[in-house]
């Protein structure tokens, strides 16, 4: 089974690559061919360009290997902190450039008419993991969880992935050790949790 593991933060001591060191652990050790990116050690470059924004396929050899990894992949593990409600823009350029245009999604007229959408991707399961420092109660009742909405309907589900699972940690400004080595064993066992629910569903067959 192939996954893929994508973590946007600017420090590679962060807590959101401790998150994403422990999902690709838990991966590893289920014998997943895991694919490991860390966006900023990459310095990958999230400017779309004004062709790949009409649609036309990018010439980044970058941006081409990302976008041909998350096609073959069975699992996907994104990991970044909530900015203002969305993710970084790290990540947003990321999204913008690897979920692209006929290779995470079409349309059944071939252009973006409004109508709904044909997902591409034939991945099983994808697991979301974002740190924040608003109290999560507050960052569901008052807010609405945005990144919630973003990543499961207006990105997954709009490229044909249905499961989906997240959470959202904090307050991690001021989380102790013992907080922090809590939310660790939770990613864990939710990386073992998706890699289940991908092991029992059947992969979909090509479009």
């Amino acid at each position: 089974m192939k996954a893929l593991v994508v973590v946007s933060h600017p420090s590679p001591d962060s807590f959101n690559h401790a998150l994403a060191d422990a999902v690709r652990r838990t991966w590893t050790s289920f014998g997943c061919d895991v694919t490991f990116h860390d966006l900023y050690l990459e310095q990958f470059q999230p400017l779309l360009t004004a062709e790949e924004a009409r649609g036309v396929p990018s010439f980044d050899p970058l941006v081409q290997a990302h976008i041909a990894q998350l096609r073959e992949s069975d699992l996907l593990a994104v990991v970044h902190p909530n900015c203002w409600g969305a993710p970084p823009a790290m990540m947003k350029g990321w999204i913008d450039r690897v979920f692209a245009p006929e290779a995470a999604y079409t349309f059944a007229k071939g252009a973006d008419q409004g109508d709904e959408s044909i997902g591409l991707l034939k991945m099983r399961a994808a697991l979301v993991l974002n740190t924040g420092n608003t109290v999560l109660e507050r960052e569901q009742n008052h807010f609405g969880d945005p990144l919630d909405r973003i990543w499961r309907r207006c990105i997954l589900d709009f490229c044909g992935v249905q499961e989906v699972s997240r959470a959202l940690f904090g307050v991690v400004a001021t989380s102790s050790p013992d907080q922090r080595a809590a939310w660790l064993q939770q990613a864990e066992a939710m990386a073992s949790d998706v890699h289940r629910v991908a092991a029992q569903t059947e992969r979909p067959s090509p479009a």
